[in-house]
């Protein structure tokens, strides 16, 4: 099966599974984020343990698991906004118990393990929160995040295929073009456009900004984890996903691009 094919038919599994689980119900989506979470931490970790790192990976999967459960359960009102001060003595025993391990650079083990939960479990975590909204349909803007970004990635994607020239951030991403990105921009905005069309409750000039802030800041995670993997001198995350890589490589646009979108959503859109 050559690679295009193959990449074709993991995209395809990989978005209707997405698809299903936001429109099913929350429970599910949570659900699904959290082994996308789980998944996405162990990857994090192995990298940087087969980059000669020693992060404390066991407390940090289960401090990961335990932020995105609470900001899940936080969404849906299940839980006190005072459970999350219980992640706080967690946080402490990564720096405690770097003290027993007797490892080289034990404040890079500590940053590595806190950065690990930061990177991914939060922004994950803060996805659920985009499944209430104001729109009469509880999980369209979740549901439009998604496709916003998938049509972004495609598109940048086709122009600087076709188009581009001048390139973006060549020291991180040499393939990355201006006029992909600029592309990918507009059509995105013409997809926001849309959007509003259909689903009036949420204003254009919120599904405006909405989709530039996918448009920057999902590039922008596109290029952090190149960032990443350049300086572990790796070409994939994993390759969990045949043609596509790891969970990171994957979904490196929403670990950017999430928080950024949810702190927009809660002050202006809610």
């Amino acid at each position: 099966m050559n690679n295009f094919v193959q990449r074709s038919l993991t995209g395809t599994v990989f978005v209707a599974v997405l698809v299903t689980a936001i429109i099913t119900n929350q429970l599910i989506f949570s659900g699904l984020f959290f082994v996308i979470t789980m998944l996405g931490l162990f990857e994090f970790y192995k990298l940087w343990r087969n980059g000669g790192k020693q992060p404390q990976v066991n407390l940090g999967m289960a401090l990961g698991a335990l932020t995105y459960l609470g900001l899940a359960a936080l969404s849906n009102q299940l839980l006190d906004m005072r459970f999350l001060l219980l992640l706080l003595p967690l946080v402490m025993i990564v720096f405690m118990g770097e003290l027993y391990r007797n490892k080289l650079s034990p404040f890079e083990n500590i940053a590595l393990t806190l950065l690990g939960v930061l990177y991914i479990a939060v922004p994950f975590g803060l996805l659920n929160f985009l499944y209430l909204s104001s729109s009469n349909i509880f999980y369209i803007l979740l549901l439009s995040y998604f496709v916003l970004l998938w049509i972004n990635d495609t598109f940048a994607y086709l122009f600087g295929m076709t188009f581009g020239k001048h390139r973006l951030f060549e020291r991180i991403s040499p393939k990355k073009s201006w006029e992909g990105s600029i592309g990918g921009g507009l059509t995105t905005i013409l997809a926001a456009w849309i959007f509003s069309r259909f689903e009036v409750s949420i204003p254009f000039i919120h599904w405006a900004v909405i989709a530039a802030i996918i448009v920057v800041t999902g590039t922008l995670g596109d290029l952090v984890e190149s960032m990443m993997k350049r300086s572990l001198q790796i070409k994939d995350s994993g390759n969990i996903l045949p043609g596509h890589g790891g969970i990171l490589d994957r979904f490196d646009a929403v670990l950017i691009s999430a928080p950024i979108v949810f702190v927009y959503v809660e002050l202006f859109v809610k």
